[in-house]
């Protein structure tokens, strides 16, 4: 079983901005493989399916993105699964451009809050990660308003397909492994 975890803020006001790149691309995984929800538990939103014949649980934590570690342990150790090779984590990126995604097997958290949560709780910077590019924050901006705040009509575009992207790179990984994601995925470059 495979914990797919979307990360994100809950709330209304955070709907479609850019720190959701993770919320979007779970929400895009449950509609196209209708992924019944389950509810609320281990602080996340949280449904169970299959995709590409692999079991699944889509996982949108609750705990405001600076804490996604507590909710994504919860899961982790409940299920007892092993992260290194059963968490797939979606997150937004402001190394990436919008538009552009990245398929990584491990690494630093990059100064991502969320993903600094994740590691200090899991104890491992081993997992899988789908990164969802959202552009680089402009000179003299505030980063946390930047990534809270929401793209341009243009922008948005390019941003809603990449979440279509990400999500087909999940199945990808689910289906065919996670060296076959990265090099069907990584190697494209922005047109």
């Amino acid at each position: 079983m495979y914990l797919i975890a979307g990360l994100g803020n809950p709330g209304k006001q955070y709907e479609r901005t850019r720190h959701n790149m993770g919320f979007d691309t779970i929400d895009e995984l449950v509609d196209r493989h209708r992924i019944p929800g389950s509810g609320v538990q281990h602080k996340a939103m949280y449904g169970k399916g299959m995709i590409a014949g692999e079991k699944v649980i889509l996982a949108k934590p609750l705990t405001y993105m600076n804490l996604s570690g507590d909710s994504i342990r919860e899961f982790i150790n409940y299920y007892k699964m092993d992260p290194e090779t059963e968490l797939i984590v979606i997150y937004d990126d402001i190394d990436l451009e919008p538009g552009q995604i990245r398929i990584k097997k491990k690494g630093s958290a990059g100064g991502h809050n969320g993903m600094k949560s994740i590691i200090s709780q899991i104890g491992t910077q081993n997992f899988y990660r789908v990164k969802v590019g959202v552009g680089e924050k402009p000179a003299g901006w505030d980063l946390a308003d930047y990534v809270l705040g929401r793209f341009s009509t243009k922008e948005r575009e390019e941003v809603d397909k990449a979440i279509e992207e990400a999500a087909d790179a999940v199945e990808v990984i689910l289906r065919e492994g996670i060296d076959a994601a990265m090099n069907k995925y990584n190697a494209k470059k922005k047109q």
